[in-house]
């Protein structure tokens, strides 16, 4: 079964910049979905460092997996190269993107019980610009989100404001200085519901977490959509039929939509930083926002 956006969410969507759907997600699907990320995550049993499919956390050891992230679900399970066309999710996103859908980017975040780590205030707009700004997350709950297991929250209406600079000394780290932003995070709400929530969020929208301080995992399946006629500007990975096969609703164009938008792209690279790794990217930001103390103890303890 599917549903389409009421004209009313549509207008809500447009003003705030993001959705909270509950009934979207049939239970089957749900369980699926979990099913597959839990077959996914047995490999943490069997490494003791990070994969291209794993982000691991500092404390991980193949006796007690801590995994903070599967990272490009679409491109290691079957199941998920298929998923990332879920006619429910298809038939949602397809007014908001008329000219056509085309998957950028994938991932699970894990926000293990105690360890679940916090990310910062970020806009995704800052990691991927776009010729036009029609880009998008969905996201899953594969877990009850409450305030207590690290919901992300989000600033209402911010992705009609400026792209924040995401650099620290120099280099991109993926985050924001909360000083920068301070009267916006005033107006955060978190995202919560029940396992199955869908959310839909503007990849211009201010947003963050927290640790998971609960004894409850907050695992969140996010896959990232852009316009078929919204181009990067930052690289075209696998060249043009590379770029192509990403069309999951509708048809490739060679003509871009552009519209003005603000646009910083995320370079230089830190050195030492692991691709892919929102984690690793946020670890320099000096002026945190999420208070993580009782996760800076524990990496110091993993060290050591």
């Amino acid at each position: 079964m599917t549903r389409t956006l009421t004209q009313e969410e549509l207008d809500r969507y447009d003003r705030d910049g993001y959705l909270v759907i509950t009934d979207a997600v049939p239970q089957d699907r749900l369980q699926a979905v979990i099913q597959e990320t839990e077959r996914m995550c047995a490999e943490a049993y069997q490494v003791t460092a990070g994969t291209d499919m794993l982000d691991l956390d500092p404390s991980h050891t193949p006796d007690k997996p801590r995994i903070r992230r599967i990272k490009s679900h679409h491109e290691h399970s079957d199941f998920f190269a298929d998923f990332v066309a879920e006619p429910l999710i298809m038939e949602i996103l397809a007014p908001l993107m008329p000219s056509g859908i085309r998957v950028h980017n994938t991932k699970i975040n894990m926000k293990s019980a105690e360890v679940g780590e916090s990310v910062e205030w970020h806009q995704d707009w800052a990691f991927y610009p776009h010729t036009n700004d029609d880009v998008l997350a969905v996201g899953i709950y594969l877990d009850d989100c409450t305030e207590e297991n690290g919901p992300m929250f989000v600033v209402p209406g911010s992705h009609k404001g400026p792209t924040y600079d995401h650099h620290e000394h120099g280099y991109f780290c993926g985050a924001i200085d909360p000083d920068a932003i301070k009267d916006e995070i005033a107006k955060a709400v978190p995202l919560m519901g029940p396992a199955g929530t869908l959310t839909i969020h503007h990849a211009r929208l201010l947003h963050g977490s927290a640790f998971n301080r609960s004894g409850r995992s907050r695992r969140f399946l996010l896959q990232a959509y852009a316009a078929a006629d919204a181009w990067p500007l930052a690289d075209l990975k696998g060249g043009l039929d590379g770029f192509n096969e990403k069309i999951v609703h509708g048809e490739p164009t060679l003509t871009p939509r552009v519209v003005p938008a603000p646009i910083r792209i995320p370079l230089p690279l830190r050195p030492s930083a692991v691709v892919g790794s929102i984690y690793s990217n946020q670890s320099i930001l000096e002026n945190r926002f999420f208070d993580d103390v009782v996760e800076q103890e524990r990496k110091q303890a993993a060290e050591t």
